[in-house]
């Protein structure tokens, strides 16, 4: 039997964000396994076309204003909208889920629980302690007043961070907490080739050739530490900043003759980036795993980021360096951010830093696989449905005082 999965998130992987982006390669990976796979979305980004194989779009009518008046990226369905996800549950035999805020989500998740479909729900972070205390006060209580009953209401959850499972772990879940983490594509983000001519690719993106370059990949957000590259950035004219994504922060603003922005760059297009760059700088809060880091790594660029993305996976422990960020006074945040890229840039020059290199890139090959984390998820959801299958024909044959034990 073809396994009929319905794949919903806030976006499509047009608006560029991790969650997307990880939803697409496991639409296209579990498709390759044999599932039928529908995905759906709000239409405030543009559903990927035949070619992309990730299988049926649904692009469901929603209102973006949070995101373009706020910045949180919350999707609010209208009618049709609702009428659509309630359809789409109602004909899938299995519905995963990406994150639990979402308000498409949540009605995805209240119409499998009419129709009795088992629902995967992978929680990517935990929470983003904004600067601005409402949104930070809202967040807090979206999570206990949603993300927690989510949590415990889907059949099973998956997380994609060690350091989220650690700020769920006292939600009384159904089963125990599965822990799967995101592939990499490493035969596109790779260690440069031997004939690499860094100064020549440099030059072809608008990068001074003498000058080290920190890199930034992510969307422009608060939650991806922005401020804090800005002040890093005016505070060390002798570094270039390179800066990959879009958002409403808009780091052409700044001025800083230093700051290279390049929002064209998505996917594929960002491997030369990687690879011509020194150092990869991601200060970001509320954070799973992101790819970005293991898009870096597997391109053997030393990493620099938040505490709370290092212990996403304890095992990269070794080849990432990590500062204090939530809560940290934002200069002390720089002068360790500023530290961190010395000591990298130190630390990575030359046969020392060449044979680092190969060893990030070998530990992403080894760890990130995309195939065999669709196998798991696959393979979960093939087990609900086989459960929910037997116990619904248990119900049909028994007695109604047995159906009330079952």
């Amino acid at each position: 039997m073809t396994l009929r999965v319905l794949i919903a998130t806030a976006y499509f992987e047009s608006h560029r964000g991790g969650i997307e982006i990880v939803a697409g390669m496991l639409a296209r990976e579990l498709r390759r396994l044999g599932a039928a796979v529908t995905w759906l979305a709000s239409d405030t980004s543009s559903p990927p076309g035949p070619e992309m194989a990730c299988g049926l779009t649904r692009p469901i009518p929603a209102w973006n204003v949070t995101e373009r008046w706020l910045g949180v990226p919350l999707p609010l369905p209208g009618p049709k909208g609702i009428a659509t996800i309630w359809r789409e549950v109602r004909s899938a035999d299995a519905v995963l889920l990406h994150d639990s805020l979402y308000p498409t989500n949540v009605i995805a998740m209240l119409a499998a629980r009419w129709h009795r479909k088992p629902v995967v729900l992978v929680q990517h972070i935990a929470t983003v302690p904004y600067r601005n205390p409402v949104l930070r006060a809202i967040m807090g209580a979206a999570n206990v007043l949603v993300a927690r009953p989510m949590l415990a209401t889907a059949d099973q959850v998956v997380f994609i961070s060690a350091a989220v499972v650690t700020h769920f772990s006292r939600v009384p879940f159904k089963v125990s907490p599965r822990l799967i983490f995101n592939g990499v594509d490493t035969d596109v983000f790779r260690l440069p080739p031997a004939e690499f001519g860094r100064g020549g690719v440099r030059a072809s993106l608008g990068l001074p050739v003498d000058k080290p370059v920190a890199l930034f990949v992510g969307r422009f957000v608060e939650k991806k530490g922005l401020h804090l590259i800005e002040r890093l950035a005016r505070r060390r004219p002798d570094l270039t900043f390179a800066l990959a994504g879009w958002g409403p922060i808009d780091p052409s603003d700044w001025r800083q003759p230093n700051v290279h922005v390049h929002s064209s760059l998505h996917g594929s297009s960002l491997v030369s980036l990687y690879q011509s760059s020194d150092v990869f700088v991601l200060p970001s809060i509320g954070e799973g795993l992101p790819l970005v880091v293991q898009e870096a790594l597997a391109c053997g660029l030393p990493v620099i980021c938040g505490k709370e993305v290092a212990a996403a996976d304890p095992g990269s422990g070794a080849l990432i360096d990590s500062v204090e960020i939530e809560g940290a006074d934002p200069d002390t945040t720089v002068t360790a951010l500023a530290e961190r890229i010395d000591h990298a840039l130190e630390e990575n020059a030359g046969a020392a830093g060449a044979a680092a290199a190969r060893r990030r890139h070998a530990y992403v090959f080894s760890r990130y696989s995309w195939t065999e984390a669709a196998k798991v998820y696959l393979a979960i959801m093939t087990r609900l449905v086989e459960s929910a299958s037997t116990l619904a024909a248990a119900q049909g044959s028994a007695t109604p005082q047995e159906r009330v034990r079952l």
